[in-house]
């Protein structure tokens, strides 16, 4: 399904610490919208939805909605630091075109 780079994974879990509130796990989803079609989203759960896969990478639990799940398969998502900022980068073998921002996709 769904794969977190180490880095990635240390980077959600730093975040789940410094909640205000108890996570039970960091949702991704996909939307329409953004430049191509679709875009990514995050953000950490109090609870997950009677219908979410529920996909554990290491310690961190990720949380899928039915209709994400198909587009989501086989996707990596990784932690990048560099000069041009931080942040989440998706690799998505589903995508046939993505924008240059790296959050959107055409499916």
């Amino acid at each position: 399904m769904i794969t977190l780079t180490p880095k990635a994974q240390s980077a959600v879990e730093k975040f789940i610490q410094g909640a205000a509130s108890p996570v039970a796990g960091l949702r991704i989803a996909i939307s329409g919208g953004g430049c191509s079609g679709f875009q990514y989203g995050m953000s950490l759960e109090e609870t997950a939805a009677e219908d979410d896969l529920v996909v554990e990478c290491g310690s961190v639990k990720l949380l899928v909605d039915p209709f994400s799940a198909p587009l989501l398969n086989g996707v990596t998502v990784d932690f990048v630091d560099s000069l041009q900022g931080s942040g989440f980068k998706f690799e998505n073998p589903n995508a046939t075109s993505s924008c240059a921002c790296g959050s959107s996709f055409n499916a």
